[in-house]
């Protein structure tokens, strides 16, 4: 983990940014405090991202289907 001054991190956000895809970083204010900066890991896939599924059913039976759903 590597630490910086507030300035420092003022001054060098995007290198920061980058040491944080690697490791955590902190961040200290001249009054004491200290923030702890990382990579903020994407939450998983899409919820319409689904697998397939294997059927007999021809692109013109679903047409179908949709056309009878909408004639009723």
């Amino acid at each position: 983990m590597k630490a910086f001054t507030y300035s420092e991190a003022r001054q060098n956000l995007a290198k920061l940014l980058e040491l944080a895809q690697e490791e955590e970083i902190e961040i200290r204010r001249r009054d004491g405090t200290v923030f702890s900066l990382t990579v903020k890991q994407r939450g998983g896939a899409s919820p319409f991202d689904v697998p397939g599924i294997r059927t007999a059913a021809t692109t013109q039976d679903i047409l179908d289907a949709v056309h009878q759903s909408r004639a009723d």
